[in-house]
């Protein structure tokens, strides 16, 4: 456990479990705390990287907006900087769209890659979720205070006074319009999409997605030498908001991360 300078950032970061990395990036205004139900689970797969983000938990915040693509330029330092030479990738919701930003602007630091809960276009968000986005406010942020998110950042971030601060960037961030469609459809990395049923995300936009990914466009052949590269999973009886503590996850993942794939057609 301890923190890496990158960008001028000190990024926070813990392993557990030992064999292939597998970096794991939380979700908006969490912490690798948000894997703590299924951290043992891939731990005893695999040597784990846990990740906070700029200005989540034990990670500082800078002066620099908070935006995907350089937070993914981070978790590539961090990929160098440990010698890793290449890794398997996760991100939920936030950090999915890290983790994806990863692969895009990095495809050769990233393995495989696991996006949870998150979209690769801005609309892919139901219309209420968009709407319901944090304001970039600081005074929105603290009425927060007092929230399990909040407690949680007091407890461990090394500035707490900062909690504001954080809720304003992320609102920014989450209220910025993206499409990274053209991205995804030239990746080459396997990539597994992981969504829950009662997720945020539209169900039609996790097919868009998979789609863009070589999924769903033909019968994979009784010995499944049609499949793509990519996979895609909606686990049922889940929310965005409960999935990332869900035992189906890693479930779901592992096979993914440790079975061989055939290469993208």
């Amino acid at each position: 456990m301890s923190y890496a300078e990158v960008h001028g950032l000190r990024l926070w970061h813990e392993e557990h479990g030992t064999g292939r990395p597998l970096l794991l990036l939380h979700g908006g205004f969490g912490s690798v705390e948000m894997f703590a139900a299924v951290l043992p689970a891939l731990a005893a797969r695999r040597r784990v990287i846990a990740v906070d983000l700029q200005g989540h938990g034990r990670t500082a915040d800078v002066d620099r907006p908070l935006r995907y693509e350089s937070m993914a330029d981070d978790v590539a330092a961090l990929i160098d900087q440990l010698g890793l030479g290449e890794a398997d990738v996760m991100g939920y919701s936030l950090g999915g769209g890290v983790a994806l930003r990863t692969a895009v602007q990095h495809p050769a630091l990233v393995r495989r890659l696991v996006v949870v809960s998150a979209p690769c276009r801005r609309q892919g968000w139901y219309p209420e979720v968009l709407a319901g986005m944090p304001e970039p406010d600081e005074a929105a942020g603290e009425r927060m205070r007092g929230t399990p998110p909040h407690e949680l950042y007091s407890r461990i971030a090394p500035r707490p006074g900062d909690w504001a601060r954080l809720w304003a960037k992320t609102g920014e961030l989450l209220r910025r319009d993206y499409d990274w469609s053209a991205e995804v459809a030239a990746l080459t990395v396997p990539t597994l999409l992981v969504f829950a049923d009662g997720d945020s995300v539209s169900c039609a936009h996790m097919v868009e997605f998979f789609g863009l990914l070589g999924g769903g466009h033909r019968d994979a052949g009784w010995d499944g030498t049609d499949r793509p590269a990519s996979r895609l999973a909606v686990l049922p009886g889940l929310t965005h908001y409960d999935i990332v503590a869900s035992p189906a996850l890693p479930a779901a993942v592992l096979p993914f991360l440790t079975h061989p794939v055939s290469p993208p057609a």
